[in-house]
């Protein structure tokens, strides 16, 4: 196939290219390059990828030096006339669209980002798979969706009426105008629910990163809600695994629409992951207790059970053994690309 991988510059985005080319797939990989966190482990990423820093050039389109499958273009979302035009040239047979403003905080902070980004962007995108038909688009939505929800563990099934973050909300619109396009227009489109998602190359603005660079450097570590959070921590590998399989299933029917959660089901205590994460560095954290931030959840905890009888969908990575990868990779990269 020949798959459109938005974001991929992204965590995500950069594991699942990876991946997708061994499985011997052509892949365009898109992504703007936004300064939301250090750009430097954005073109890092491309770099291991085979994308010299040098060639990244708006709108241009960059094979990589390393897979002569693979191209990259510097593009955004909301640049419909040229998504318009790149679709119209590629004849994509799927899409994978992780480009998204992330962050629940930061939304908070600049909510038009989110805007232009997250639905602007995302309706571009089901315009091109409307005018130039895809067998698959599969897009990242988010456990933040389930909002407040105290009833565990999140179920497909639950109410995503409430969100308390303008980026959770703009990942249910994103799940609301999918399933409009393949009502109106037979789009097939697969969201996938994200839960805390860790490992090598991961996002800087994310607890694995922030604890670790911090625990590193003997400076205290932010504790939201003095440690009473909980969240289903999921390792790459995993998410990779069943984003691979949902993608090679599309859904059928008179509305060819799905969703899925995608996690790992077994929700973590932050405390618990702090004292793993300190295992692995050989390194203990100095504590700063602070309140629930705004528009942050108490606990997260996919249930996968529709994603399990859907494509056998089974995390097999245990804390201990993702966060040691995570601490491996963090010491041998991070301390040269800060340099």
């Amino acid at each position: 196939m020949k798959i459109l991988v938005t974001g991929a510059a992204g965590f995500i985005g950069f594991h699942l290219i990876d991946r997708l080319l061994a499985d011997g797939h052509e892949v365009v990989g898109l992504d703007c390059i936004n300064d939301y966190y250090d750009v430097r482990l954005k073109y890092a990423r491309l770099h291991e990828a085979g994308i010299p820093d040098a060639e990244i050039v708006g709108g241009r389109m960059v094979r990589s030096a390393k897979q002569p499958a693979y191209r990259f273009v510097r593009q955004a979302l909301e640049e419909r006339e040229a998504l318009q035009r790149l679709f119209a040239e590629e004849h994509f047979t799927a899409v994978v669209n992780l480009a998204a403003q992330a962050g629940v905080r930061y939304s908070l902070e600049n909510p038009y980002a989110y805007i232009d980004s997250n639905v602007v962007g995302f309706v571009n995108l089901l315009e091109c798979c409307r005018h130039y038909p895809v067998e698959h688009l599969v897009y990242a939505s988010s456990s933040s969706v389930y909002g407040g929800n105290t009833k565990v563990p999140f179920s497909e099934e639950d109410r995503v009426d409430r969100p308390v973050s303008l980026y959770a909300a703009t990942k249910k619109a994103n799940e609301l105008m999918a399933h409009v396009y393949a009502e109106l227009y037979g789009v097939p489109s697969t969201g996938l629910r994200f839960f805390t998602v860790y490992g090598p190359w991961g996002r800087p603005d994310m607890a694995p990163m922030l604890f670790t660079k911090a625990i590193l450097a003997g400076e205290p570590i932010k504790v939201f809600n003095n440690g009473d959070l909980s969240r289903d921590f999921t390792y790459i590998d995993d998410i990779i695994e069943g984003t691979v399989r949902v993608l090679a299933r599309a859904p059928q029917g008179e509305v060819p629409a799905d969703l899925f959660n995608i996690g790992c089901g077994h929700p973590v205590q932050l405390m618990d992951f702090i004292r793993t994460l300190e295992d692995a560095l050989g390194c203990r954290a100095v504590m700063r207790m602070l309140p629930m931030q705004a528009g942050d959840v108490h606990t997260t905890y996919a249930d996968t059970t529709k994603l399990r009888q859907a494509v056998g969908y089974c995390p097999a990575t245990s804390l201990k053994e993702g966060i040691g990868r995570f601490a491996g990779w963090y010491r041998s990269w991070m301390p040269c690309a800060e340099r």
